[in-house]
């Protein structure tokens, strides 16, 4: 089935959630949803490993936490040891993504709800699902420094006249903790940077934030994939504090439309640095789990807290 009908009139995200895995798994398709199909076990030593299981973590016991998951509809949720021990447990979301599916898997900081960058329907729903202004820009998570200066105008280079080469610098702390400010190149989709903004501050700025997560599984997913994927964080749909159990976030957020939740376990509330590249100097919007670097210039805490907002409200 084409890609397009992924996503069909029975249902625009209609996945089933299932609860089992042997062998390579490989896509099924039937008219208006899809289905995972594994095949048989190879003689020899028991290799049964178990894609969805319950998450015994959370305090609040929420449907996801039931050992029966095959009762909840609409969400593949895969349970991947956080070590990247288990990686082959991913290749079925790998798969999802490119048919333009959007979920959750966790980074080096937080988790992020992600999506295909070359999926402009995928994208719309990802804003819908964290309910995101089409003035807002997203961030994108790249598999390397070559992503970057395709969808960038790239890091400020040293241009022989005394001031620094930003990108040797940058390439000491990538992949890590940080959210890089960039000017966006035309190789972006529109539907990722500010576009529609009656901002008149921002109205010319075409930015994005630009991640490399120093994470197992999130680099294994990244490997697999022939583009960045767009990505926004996790929080409460009321509250601005950050998810961190993936079994909380699938019932909250799995109603709304996510296909998939990774558990990569639970993580702690830090969140990337985010570092304006776009001014004449590199400058820290917001300190997270990242530490401040000498060619990084801080801002004060106030101005900080509004610009975060106003640059990418996106980032992990």
């Amino acid at each position: 089935m084409a890609a397009a009908k992924l996503f069909g009139s029975e249902s625009t995200h209609s996945l089933f959630r299932h609860s089992f895995a042997v062998g390579p798994p490989r896509l099924v398709s039937y008219p208006g949803r899809i289905s995972l199909d594994y095949a048989k076990p190879r003689p020899g030593p028991s290799k049964l490993r178990v894609l969805a299981m319950a998450a015994k973590r959370s305090p609040k016991r929420l449907k996801y936490s039931a050992p029966r998951l095959s009762k909840v509809d609409d969400l593949v949720y895969v349970e991947v040891d956080p070590s990247g021990t288990e990686n082959w447990k991913l290749e079925p979301i790998i798969e999802l993504l490119n048919q333009g599916a959007v979920g959750v898997i966790p980074t080096d900081t937080v988790y992020a709800i992600v999506c295909h960058l070359k999926s402009h329907a995928a994208i719309e729903r990802l804003r819908r699902i964290k309910n995101i202004e089409p003035s807002k820009p997203l961030s994108i998570l790249c598999r390397s420094l070559r992503d970057i200066d395709t969808y960038t105008t790239g890091f400020p280079r040293g241009d022989g006249q005394g001031h620094a080469n930003i990108f040797r610098a940058v390439k000491h702390c990538l992949p890590g903790p940080y959210t890089f400010i960039l000017t966006a190149s035309k190789e972006l989709p529109k539907q990722c940077v500010r576009y529609g903004t009656t901002t008149a501050k921002f109205a010319a700025r075409k930015n994005v934030g630009v991640r490399m997560p120093d994470d197992a599984i999130c680099l294994a997913i990244l490997e697999k994939m022939d583009a960045p994927l767009i990505s926004t964080s996790v929080k409460w749909p009321k509250e601005n504090e950050w998810m961190i159990d993936p079994v909380v976030i699938a019932d909250i957020y799995g109603p709304e439309g996510l296909d998939f939740v990774v558990d990569g376990g639970v993580r702690v509330a830090d969140p990337s640095t985010v570092v304006d590249m776009t001014g004449a100097s590199p400058k820290i919007v917001r300190l997270g789990k990242g530490p401040k670097l000498h060619w990084m210039d801080a801002e004060d805490d106030d101005e900080s807290a509004v610009s975060v907002d106003e640059l990418i409200p996106s980032a992990t």
